[in-house]
């Protein structure tokens, strides 16, 4: 089952990114060393196969 977009978001906030706001379903992300991920959907939204990857990559980079 896939996970909500909540539970990314989540997870993202968990590993330091900071939201700097977005427009409509649509919300930005950016890491204190820099690294930075867009997010859309819903919140009560399935996320994409690929929006968890990226998810993943991106905290991955982060914790370097």
């Amino acid at each position: 089952m896939a996970r909500k977009i909540r539970q990314l978001i989540k997870d993202l906030e968990k590993a330091g990114f900071i939201n700097r706001g977005g427009k409509g379903s649509h919300r930005n992300y950016i890491h204190p060393k820099g690294i930075a991920i867009t997010i859309s959907g819903k919140l009560g939204d399935d996320a994409k196969h690929y929006q968890e990857k990226e998810v993943e990559v991106k905290i991955k980079e982060s914790q370097k």
